[in-house]
């Protein structure tokens, strides 16, 4: 069994003599900065018997009420986490959350009104479906049965300690501040569970990555039975208000215009798309999306040109948006280039092109009823990142639209190195369906898109997104494709990690194994692998610090950190370190550097230093402990968490 090192809990800060004042623009913007980690907070914190259901909802709503009404003062509980220290903000809001979360946890009583916080929210609301988090593992679900057990207070205690990293001084003024009678009892209580802080992180307890199933069907159909005979009247006049004369709306399902002006009439103009020649490709200066010529069988269909440019402008109100993060979704400024217009599985489809951003726009083929449009942002693409666009999602398979100058596509498992590529048909550059990632359940395959042109073969991966991921190897600075046998071995244990960075704008994926250290007990040799995802935005980058054993399928996370330099262009060093056990029953505190560190050493219950970039020493079960190394150029570096 493996586990994360913990960094010991840092000692509280003093208060200052006067509390701060926090005006509503300050605690707003400190909600929206940090608006994921407050509503897992939130949920943590409310009791489970909720159900997960109104246990999410009402997470958000907490969390969106915790704004101030005017200017108040906040109390000074420092932050502990990189980017809130001392907001008094932050420090306001957090403290909204927790009360509330604590109240909506106490039984109504007969004689007193009910809090606000006590009833269903009001906002959001979600119809016809139930949204739950993704499930976690074993740990994850024992880790929610022991925290339901607590009482409310101590659940806060736990998920204070080990979420946002408060030494007991901070947790207690936050209680007290709430309104806990007893914050000793609270504390001693949540000191009976374990303390697995890092599977706070997990997506098991995240409120905003959800799942989302149907409910109650056939009480849902008898409900819709009496609300039609009731409504019958007022439905018949609406559709004869809306409907048109000819059968088709000129612009399907755009909502009205709200501007007349000739830049924006140009823009929505089918005849003014830009169209580029077949052959540009070969002879132009730069290789990206501006020199993909249109095609598809529907390129001449100027309704279905006009309805897409109309939907992009001004999208009405039941088409379905979507867009990567960092992605704006307003209306083109000019006449975009036309990609692709033809028809897609079931759907009717239209890819347009505006310098920054690629379009899609998909309609069902007998109507306009239903119609999507999703954005990704492809500025400064290149030769590789410009190879390919997803051209539709069907029964978990995708067909992508290849570049020009991709003259051969395969489907390859990520997971089996030594398993050969299953080539894909290409016509008029549209591909085969090729199985995509599994979205949920164990992970035992990975297929990825293995692209060949004249510059070499690379490997792609669909993350949710309308462009594929591109997947390196190497050490940062001087990355290679991960198309070859080395690069292949390298990413095999680690294909299922790509899963966390699904939807969040990933540009490029690299792998570099930078470390390899020989195991205690005679038990072989452990890789250390560190892989970062860059986006398209700049930032949100992603790195995780990952641990492989011999025999182990899939590589363990150690830590993990966002908008750090670690592991990247600026700054390769990494170090990372992790709790394990041997076959020998002996646990041990391993951890590993990039070549250029020169030395560790071991902080908190664990004590211990090595020279070099390895640090091997015998340990307890559950203990916490810090990593600080140092590198040959005398500059020291913490571990990742």
């Amino acid at each position: 069994m493996q586990s994360q090192d913990v960094a010991p809990r840092p000692a509280p800060a003093s208060a200052s003599s006067a509390d701060p004042f926090v005006d509503v623009e300050q605690a707003e913007a400190a909600l929206v900065e940090h608006y994921p980690r407050l509503v897992r907070l939130a949920y943590l914190v409310l009791p489970p018997a909720l159900g997960r259901n109104r246990r999410v909802l009402t997470a958000h709503a907490l969390t969106q009420r915790a704004l101030p009404r005017g200017r108040t003062s906040a109390p000074v509980i420092p932050a502990q986490s990189t980017g809130r220290e001392g907001d008094p903000g932050y420090s306001f809001v957090r403290l909204q959350v927790v009360r509330t979360a604590l109240e909506a946890g106490l039984p109504l009583k007969r004689k007193a009104w009910p809090k606000r916080s006590q009833l269903p929210p009001l906002l959001p609301q979600v119809w016809g479906l139930r949204l739950f988090p993704r499930s976690g593992g074993a740990d994850e679900l024992a880790l929610d049965q022991r925290l339901s057990a607590l009482s409310g207070p101590a659940r806060a205690v736990y998920v204070l300690r080990g979420l946002e990293k408060l030494p007991d001084g901070d947790v207690r003024k936050i209680l007290t501040a709430a309104g806990v009678g007893d914050v000793a009892a609270a504390l001693s209580e949540a000191d009976d569970v374990a303390a697995q802080y890092a599977l706070l992180d997990s997506p098991e307890f995240d409120p905003c990555s959800l799942q989302a199933r149907p409910t109650d069907l056939m009480r849902r159909r008898q409900h819709m039975k009496a609300a039609l005979a009731a409504g019958a009247a007022v439905v018949v006049c609406g559709a004869l208000l809306g409907l048109p004369g000819d059968g088709w709306a000129p612009d399907g399902a755009a909502a009205p215009a709200y501007a007349q002006n000739p830049a924006a009439q140009a823009a929505l103009d089918p005849g003014r798309l830009t169209r580029v020649v077949p052959t540009a490709w070969e002879s132009a200066a730069r290789t990206d999306f501006s020199v993909w010529p249109a095609r598809g069988d529907l390129t001449d269909d100027s309704a279905l040109l006009r309805r897409a440019l109309a939907v992009w402008a001004r999208p009405g109100e039941t088409v379905q948006v979507s867009a990567t993060l960092g992605t704006p979704s307003g209306g083109p400024s000019g006449p975009p280039q036309l990609l692709y217009a033809g028809t897609v599985d079931n759907a009717r489809v239209v890819i347009l092109y505006d310098g920054l951003r690629i379009a899609r726009y998909a309609e069902p083929k007998d109507s306009t009823k239903g119609a999507a449009l999703d954005f990704a942002r492809v500025d400064g693409a290149g030769r590789a990142e410009a190879s390919a666009v997803v051209l539709g999602r069907s029964d978990g398979n995708v067909r992508y639209l290849m570049a020009p100058w991709v003259t051969k596509a395969a489907e390859r498992d990520l997971m089996k190195p030594n398993s050969g590529a299953m080539d894909l048909d290409m016509t008029d550059g549209i591909t085969s369906p090729l199985a995509g990632p599994a979205q949920s359940g164990t992970c035992t395959s990975w297929n990825v898109l293995q692209v060949t042109d004249g510059s070499g073969t690379r490997l792609m991966t669909d993350l949710g997104e309308l462009v594929p991921a591109r997947l390196t190897t190497g050490r940062p600075g001087s990355t290679r494709e991960a198309s070859g046998a080395e690069a292949l071995r390298t990413w095999a244990p680690y294909a299922c990690s790509l899963g966390a960075m699904r939807s969040t704008g990933v540009r490029s994926v690299n792998a570099w194994a930078y470390a390899v250290q020989p195991l205690p007990d005679a038990s072989g040799s452990a890789d250390w692998v560190c892989t970062r995802a860059e986006t398209w935005r700049g930032g949100g980058t992603r790195v995780l610090a990952q641990f492989h054993t011999p025999g182990g399928a899939y590589g363990a996370v150690a830590a993990k950190a966002e908008n750090v330099p670690s592991c990247g262009p600026k700054d390769p060093n990494v170090l990372a370190g992790v709790l394990w056990k041997s076959a020998a029953k002996g646990w041990y505190l391993l951890a590993a550097g990039s070549r250029d560190t020169a030395s560790i050493r071991t902080t908190g219950a664990v004590s211990g230093s090595a020279q070099g970039n390895l640090l091997a020493v015998p340990a307890k079960e559950g203990a916490e402990a810090g990593l600080k190394g140092t590198l040959e150029s005398g500059r020291s570096i913490t571990a990742l968490r």
